[in-house]
């Protein structure tokens, strides 16, 4: 039992850490927008690197930030259910929701994915443009990343979802919702 909370504490930190430092690409896409949009209509100048680089920070913020919205309970689900039932009931949905939907989904983006990042890996893909940000092949991989993260937060979810299955008072994170 303290291994599965120790896991699961290790993962919830990491996707924790991941979510905080990526959330800050919110802040710093609204200033790069609000420059290229000055430079276009104010000075008649363009940047397609810095238009790109909104695009980068989007796929980005989204695709690494994934684990972090699962970790504070903020996918989509339905809640009619799920929000009155009992602790053990919460458990046993959250745990084959892990098993039966998100596992299969991230090996299946992983697998149909791979060759793409690493073809675009062989070539070191670049943007289309040539004054474009030439690394395509980075933006690609964060593909990958994201169904490790997202699939690690579901083997958290798993481990506390057992725990709980298991008698354990509270195996919630602290601070997430439905924890202490």
């Amino acid at each position: 039992m303290t291994f599965l909370r120790t896991l699961a504490a290790a993962i919830d930190s990491l996707n924790d850490t991941v979510g905080r430092a990526v959330s800050w690409l919110a802040l710093l896409m609204v200033v790069v927008q609000f420059i290229v949009v000055v430079m276009r209509y104010v000075f008649g100048l363009g940047s397609i690197m810095m238009q790109e680089s909104v695009v980068y920070m989007y796929g980005t913020m989204f695709m690494l930030g994934a684990g972090y919205t699962l970790l504070n309970d903020g996918h989509v689900r339905i809640d009619i259910f799920y929000r009155e039932a009992a602790a053990g009931r919460r458990a046993l949905v959250n745990l084959l929701g892990v098993v039966i939907f998100l596992w299969p989904v991230c090996l299946l983006i992983w697998v149909m994915s791979f060759p793409y990042v690493t073809t675009s890996w062989k070539v070191y893909e670049g943007s289309r443009e040539t004054s474009g940000i030439q690394a395509v092949f980075l933006l690609k991989t964060v593909i990958l990343i994201f169904t490790v993260l997202i699939a690690l937060q579901g083997l958290s979810l798993v481990a506390r979802s057992l725990l709980t299955l298991g008698g354990d008072e509270d195996p919630q994170r602290q601070g997430q919702n439905g924890g202490a």
